[in-house]
């Protein structure tokens, strides 16, 4: 049985199986999420992330897709990098590219057979995703994944305000 539940913390504490970094494509760091959990990770993390093949130049991990590395001196055993969209109006798929995130972290979960998964709110930072509309798009598209595959999910919040939105999308 799955259990989805937001709270308020950093992702780079957490204790589930795989946290999920809101990368970009090149998988070498940046700012964020993705600096914070490559900080906290140390060095090997970068050192796993150029190991991973481009599948063109200098992306590793195209908008949408998803790959896994160890989680090095994390608590969590995985990092799961994902590249959320960069929201340009609304027009031009950054929801189907951001639904594809959930689902393919999930998948890359459910292979390595993990039990547990934290979640930042993906694209919402400097990559301008409206705070609203990511949410809702990631409690639907994580319930749709667990109501199949059980996992425990945790939204890491930044602030108090995307806590109420995860907790208000949460209810619903």
């Amino acid at each position: 049985m799955s259990h989805l539940h937001a709270r308020q913390a950093d992702i780079t504490r957490s204790d589930a199986d795989a946290i999920v970094n809101a990368a970009n494509e090149t998988l070498l760091g940046g700012g964020g999420v993705d600096g914070a959990i490559h900080r906290a990770a140390g060095p090997a993390l970068l050192d796993a992330c150029r190991a991973l093949p481009e599948v063109r130049a200098g992306v590793r991990c195209p908008t949408g897709e998803a790959r896994i590395t160890p989680g090095f001196a994390l608590p969590a055993r995985y990092v799961i990098h994902t590249v959320g969209p960069v929201w340009r109006g609304g027009d031009a798929g950054e929801a189907d590219a951001l639904r594809a995130c959930y689902r393919n972290s999930l998948a890359l979960a459910a292979q390595h057979e993990l039990r547990s998964v934290a979640f930042p709110a993906i694209s919402c930072g400097v990559f301008g995703y409206p705070p609203d509309q990511a949410v809702t798009i990631a409690v639907a598209e994580v319930r749709a994944w667990t109501a199949m595959s059980p996992i425990d999910v945790a939204f890491c919040c930044h602030d108090a305000a995307m806590l109420a939105r995860y907790e208000q999308a949460l209810s619903r």
